[in-house]
């Protein structure tokens, strides 16, 4: 991979293409998608199950559980909550995979990793 220092001229699509067939890059896409890939569907997945229940299931939807809060009230508020949680996780798994990598490759293209 080319690397180019900050004495030197800016980085050029050829630059770029050697980055990106690089290993480093490489892994640090695979461990994007490990992560990104399952949790989207999960995420779709309990989405889809809502609408359906929402839209099918009447009875179940509308059972109250305290007072008039009910169950359709509760899986929308739970869909909040898995979106803040998701967004926790995922900030958590950068810091600890992804950042690092994408640091390290960073430190190649401006010439810092030598």
């Amino acid at each position: 991979m080319s690397t180019v220092s900050p004495d030197t001229r800016p980085p050029d699509a050829q630059d770029w293409e050697a980055v990106q067939a690089s290993p480093d890059f490489v892994e640090l896409r695979r461990r994007l998608r490990r992560f990104v890939f399952p949790m989207t569907g999960l995420f779709l997945v309990w989405y889809l199950v809502y609408v359906l229940l929402a839209d099918y299931a009447h009875g179940f939807m509308s059972t109250k559980v305290i007072g008039n809060i009910n169950v359709a009230l509760i899986l929308g508020l739970l869909q909040f909550v898995s979106t803040f949680v998701i967004t926790m996780l995922y900030v958590r798994y950068a810091n600890k995979d992804l950042d690092p990598q994408a640091q390290k490759i960073r430190d190649e293209i401006e010439g810092d990793g030598k």
